[in-house]
C-alpha cells in the first residue's frame, strides 16, 4: 500500500490535524500574530469583533466556528466547560492558562499545538501549564 493511501485510510479528510484557535479577549493580539506567522489558524476576540461579550458568548462563537477557545480566565471557562458537558452541548475545546509573558505564553501554545491533535481537543479542557 502506498503512502497516499495509507494516509486517506488514517486521516479524516474534514478533520484537521492542528486545532484552529480563538482567543479570548484577556490574550494579548501578538500571540494570535505570532502564531499566524508559523501557520496556524487562529483568530483574536477584537478581530472578529466580539470584545465585551459574556464567556458562554465566546465559547458558543469558537463552538460556531469549530476552535479551540484559548483563555487566562480558567475559573469561568473551566466552570463553563462542565456546564456544557452536563448539557451534552459540544465544542471544541477550551485551553487555559495562568498569566504568563507573551514569549512563554506562544512557546507553550506552540508545545500544546505540536502534541495535541484537533481531534483530542473536542470537548476537552487542557491546562497549558502542563505543556511547559
Amino acid at each position: 500500500m502506498g503512502a497516499a493511501s495509507w494516509l486517506q485510510i488514517t486521516m479524516k479528510p474534514d478533520s484537521p490535524l492542528y486545532a484552529r484557535l480563538y482567543l479570548d479577549e484577556d490574550v494579548h493580539k501578538r500571540i494570535a500574530a505570532s502564531l499566524r506567522l508559523r501557520h496556524f489558524d487562529v483568530i483574536a476576540t477584537s478581530e472578529a469583533a466580539r470584545c465585551g461579550l459574556g464567556d458562554e458568548a465566546q465559547l458558543e462563537f469558537a463552538a460556531a466556528e469549530g476552535r479551540a477557545l484559548f483563555t487566562y480566565n480558567s475559573r469561568d471557562f473551566i466552570r463553563l466547560h462542565f456546564d456544557w458537558m452536563k448539557r451534552n452541548k459540544s465544542h471544541f475545546g477550551i485551553i487555559v492558562s495562568d498569566q504568563a509573558s507573551l514569549a512563554e505564553t506562544l512557546r507553550r501554545l506552540l508545545s500544546f499545538l505540536n502534541r495535541v491533535s484537533a481531534d483530542e481537543l473536542k470537548n476537552q479542557i487542557y491546562w497549558l501549564q502542563a505543556f511547559k
